[in-house]
Parts: structure tokens; sequence; C-alpha cells
């Protein structure tokens, strides 16, 4: 799994933790439907800081809670 991969698994294991649709994620966060397509299908290659600090604001986390994940756990491991 490569880092796009575990931030599209995450925002849709946040949506379905909380009941919406990553439709309505766009609509809290502020975060274009398009561009939350994109990282969902893999076409964005780097989601901006930005953009996952709006997308945590919308689902109330913060940015510790969105990467405090097993899956970058292990992402950050193969880095190094």
């Amino acid at each position: 799994m490569n880092t796009q991969e575990a931030i599209a698994r995450r925002i849709i294991q946040l949506c379905k933790e909380r009941g919406i649709t990553p439709n309505k994620l766009s609509t809290i966060s502020a975060v274009p439907q398009a561009t939350i397509k994109s990282i969902l299908n893999g076409e964005s290659q780097n989601p901006g800081t930005v953009t996952i600090k709006k997308l945590c604001d919308g689902l109330e986390i913060t940015l510790g809670e969105f990467f405090s994940t097993p899956e970058f756990d292990a992402l950050e491991q193969e880095i190094q």
C-alpha cells in the first residue's frame, strides 16, 4: 500500500464510522467533491496537507488522529 491508498482508505473508514457519504464530507469540510473523488479514485497523486486538514476539521479530528493508524505506521517504517 502506498500513501495515496492509505489516505483514501482512511477517508472511507472515517466516513463509514460517522455514517456519512463522501459527498456529505465535501459539504462539512468545504473540500470540493471533485477533489475528494480524485483522492478516493487514486487520481490525486499527492493530496495536500491543507486539503487533509480541511477534511479533518469537517470530521472534527486532528491531523494526528487522521494519521494515527497501523497503515500509516507501516508506511513510515517502509520509508526509513
